[in-house]
């Protein structure tokens, strides 16, 4: 009995170890944390970004606003935007970086004569994807819903069972669980579920992260778009 206990044991750790990640960095990236799609002529938007480091976690940077027609939409320092005149134009938050290429990130905004409604974007999506032995697949969608974020999964996840302590999290470093924001542990692994999470805003990670808690490794990720 003890040899078939300490096999399961050993048989555990082993599948766990073979999967641990190697590797704990991640690119530098800047994110517009509260984007619109659309504004009135006339009106403004105060725009934020939030930087993230090669551990991902978040870090004060000085943010480079800039708009590529000034005549349709200007944006200061501050990334107060302002709409003046009926088109498009892209603006991007970019964070210079010394020695290494800048990070940034850009939206279209379209600005009308009349109020766009449906504005601002609040649901984000991905797929999870298994990084180890076990099984781990399904997509998801990220969407606000009053002050809460609602995570949901589609009828093709699935999940292994045979992991002891399996559990997600949000992350914008999807290598360890390190800072990570968790969900919860895992309880449904097959079919369509969601969770329900308060505290934190619809642009605050950028990942999922599964992670084996007991044996503190990575099974799986999934990034949203």
């Amino acid at each position: 009995m003890r040899f078939i206990v300490f096999s399961f044991i050993l048989f555990s750790i082993s599948g766990c170890i073979g999967d641990d990640i190697i590797f704990d960095t991640v690119p530098e990236a800047v994110r517009i944390l509260n984007p619109v799609d659309s504004l009135t002529v006339g009106n403004t938007h105060q725009f934020e970004a939030r930087f993230t480091n090669n551990i991902g976690q978040v870090e004060e940077q000085n943010v480079l606003w800039s708009s590529s027609n000034s005549t349709i939409i200007t944006v200061d320092d501050t990334g107060l935007a302002t709409a003046l005149a009926e088109g498009k134009a892209n603006l991007t938050a970019e964070v210079l970086l010394g020695g290494q290429a800048p990070v940034s990130d850009a939206i279209e905004v379209v600005v009308s004569k009349e109020e766009v409604t449906g504005n601002p974007s609040e649901e984000r999506s991905g797929a999870i994807r298994t990084t180890s032995s076990y099984l781990l697949e399904g997509s998801f969608t990220l969407r606000q819903d009053g002050n809460d974020i609602v995570l949901e999964f589609a009828d093709n996840y699935r999940a292994s069972t045979s992991l002891p302590g399996l559990y997600v999290y949000l992350t914008n470093n999807p290598s360890t669980s390190n800072n990570a924001f968790e969900i919860g542990r895992v309880e449904t692994f097959e079919g369509a579920h969601s969770y329900r999470i308060s505290g934190v805003g619809l642009n605050d990670y950028d990942y999922l992260l599964y992670w084996c808690k007991p044996f503190s490794v990575k099974v799986g990720d999934g990034e949203m778009e």
